[in-house]
């Protein structure tokens, strides 16, 4: 299992969304994606599309206005 964290702070949508895609193609069964993100319209659309994708996603917000979506890759 990998971690990858992709800094998406100051990105508005759809790059962070474009970004989280790119690197979860390229994933095993089992890496964690984690995305920093400080966009509303990101902080709805990745874990929306992660969802959708089967993947388990958590959110935490570790500043104000300052999210990482954790994504865990399951294909």
């Amino acid at each position: 299992m990998a971690e990858y964290t992709i800094d998406c702070l100051g990105e508005v949508c759809p790059v962070p969304l474009i970004k989280v895609q790119k690197q979860v193609e390229k994933c095993a069964n089992g890496d964690v994606v984690i995305a920093q993100i400080d966009h509303s319209c990101a902080m709805k659309n990745i874990p929306e599309w992660a969802r959708n994708q089967g993947f388990n996603v958590e959110v935490e917000e570790v500043d104000e206005g300052e999210w990482e979506v954790v994504i865990e890759v399951s294909k």
